[in-house]
């Protein structure tokens, strides 16, 4: 029996095309290609390059031209403009009128004084020029009553000269007619001339009397004037141990308690005037002398920017810092409260049409005198020079060029290498 192969179920085939094996090997040959292209400039950049950074770590910035204004942005406390702390006029004891956040008014009676002392200083003057005004009184009736007896006696004596003057005649007439002696007429003539002596010293008399009288009571006038001022003076100081307000506010701080022994410009009190505000400003020590008063100042406040004006500033350095002062330019904004702190902006200078880049770390990392320019994915290391500050800009002077691109964030992270790969 013969038994059947499996010869009907095969198929004859045909021997395979190479073509399809060219294909796939060309497609191959150029994807090498293409990756070879791709990879050799990252190899070349990494060749070149002293370090590679990725691009998440840095920020850049474009230099551009603009208007630079060089500004200081510091921390502003509102303090009172006016806040007179009131002291003790004399030695004595403190009545107090108010509490501390009490509402006054201006005038108001804050507290009192008791000072026997002054008091009875006082009544000791008033007595003194009571008695300086009787001694005037006295002194002007002594003055007319010695004026009429100087006029008594140039009367008297105008009277005498009349009489003198009258035989005088009488004798003339006599001796004429040989009625009369040559002695009795001599003595007629002699009595003439000594009347006419006595009434010329009467009225020199009367005119010297009169110039010392007023000079006297010229005296006792300036002596009454002088314990009249003492008077007044005693006057104003008991009338200043009653203490009183001088402006409109709040009483702050008490210094002393009630029915204590004060002595004289012992502090007492303070008063707080709400109706006007300042800002108290701390500048940076490196910053005072760029600053004069008249400085323009911007304050923040709720949202609104309000104008003002730097007034002081202080002579001296204290922690690192000097004190300043600023004064809203226009109406005093309202809600503002005691020490309530406000960002205040200094605008110390304005620079017009300068170029600029965006202010970075890169400042702080390279002292201002290095930038990394960005050039695709390479930063080079470039000398530059910078000038004026603001708190968002710097300006160029040297190294940079209008649309150049650095790298403002820190440079630390470099290690001072001259050129630097950017990677994605």
């Amino acid at each position: 029996m013969k038994i059947a192969d499996t010869s009907g179920q095969d198929e004859v085939l045909s021997s395979p095309s190479r073509r399809p094996l060219y294909i796939w090997g060309g497609l191959g040959v150029l994807l090498v290609i293409g990756l070879l292209l791709l990879v050799i400039p990252k190899v070349q950049s990494y060749s070149t390059t002293d370090i590679s950074i990725p691009a998440e770590r840095l920020r850049l910035a474009t230099v551009t031209r603009g208007d630079l204004t060089r500004d200081l942005s510091v921390q502003a406390r509102v303090v009172a403009a006016v806040s007179p702390t009131l002291y003790s006029p004399a030695d004595g004891t403190v009545t107090l009128m108010t509490d501390a956040g009490d509402s006054v008014s201006q005038g108001q009676i804050l507290a009192r004084i008791d000072s026997p002392e002054l008091s009875n200083q006082l009544e000791q003057q008033q007595s003194g020029l009571a008695s300086q005004k009787i001694e005037l009184d006295r002194q002007r009736i002594e003055s007319k009553k010695q004026q009429l007896a100087n006029q008594k006696a140039v009367d008297m004596a105008k009277v005498a000269l009349t009489a003198a003057d009258r035989e005088k005649r009488r004798a003339d007439k006599a001796y004429s007619t040989n009625s009369i002696s040559q002695l009795d007429y001599e003595k007629a003539q002699d009595d003439l001339e000594n009347a006419k002596l006595i009434y010329q010293h009467a009225i020199q008399d009367a005119e010297l009397d009169k110039e010392k009288l007023n000079f006297e009571i010229r005296t006792q006038e300036l002596l009454l004037a002088r314990q009249t001022l003492l008077v007044e003076d005693l006057e104003r100081q008991v009338s200043e141990l009653t203490v009183r307000s001088p402006v409109e506010g709040i009483v702050g701080n008490l210094a002393v308690a009630e029915k204590n022994q004060v002595s004289r410009h012992q502090p007492l009190l303070s008063v707080v005037d709400l109706s006007q505000f300042e800002l108290e400003v701390a500048i940076p020590e490196s910053y005072a002398d760029d600053l004069s008063i008249g400085v323009q100042a911007e304050v923040n406040l709720n949202g609104h920017t309000h104008e003002a004006t730097l007034v002081t500033i202080s002579p001296e350095i204290e922690n690192n810092q000097v004190t300043g002062r600023v004064r809203f330019s226009d109406k005093m904004p309202q809600g503002l409260r005691q020490n309530q702190r406000l960002t205040t902006r200094l605008l110390m200078e304005n620079k017009a049409d300068v170029l600029m880049v965006q202010r970075g770390q890169f400042l702080e990392t390279g002292s201002g005198r290095i930038a990394y320019l960005v050039d695709g994915e390479i930063a080079t290391k470039r000398q530059i020079q910078t000038g004026a500050r603001s708190l968002n800009a710097v300006e160029i002077l040297d190294g940079l060029n209008p649309g150049d691109t650095i790298i403002i964030s820190g440079t630390d992270q470099f290690r001072g290498a001259d050129t630097v790969l950017i990677t994605q």
